[in-house]
């Protein structure tokens, strides 16, 4: 490990990422803009859109198993909350 390598920021991995922002992550609303399905019709990705600070972010994330046994919740269209990092707005989280 060199010197520099001890004040380089960590690379987080997603359940770590999804982890932090449930908990620490703050509300905003957003809308489903598009959904991915399975050949079995269940919805496993969305694409979403939220404003904040008059910017409007696009993300995609995929579902959890849990998520995916609400599919109706993320159908095109629907109203959904997301969790952000405030100071990183564009890292966000379907909830």
């Amino acid at each position: 490990m060199s010197f520099l390598d001890r004040f380089r920021k960590k690379t987080e991995d997603e359940a770590s990422r999804i982890a932090r922002l449930s908990k620490t992550g703050r509300m905003a609303d957003g809308r489903i803009i598009d959904a991915v399905s399975d050949d079995h019709g269940h919805i496993t990705e969305v694409t979403y859109t939220y404003m904040l600070a008059g910017v409007q972010y696009e993300s995609s994330q995929a579902l959890s198993e849990l998520q995916q046994q609400h599919a109706n919740d993320y159908a095109p269209g629907k109203q959904i909350v997301i969790r952000y990092d405030p100071r990183s707005p564009a890292n966000s989280i379907v909830v």
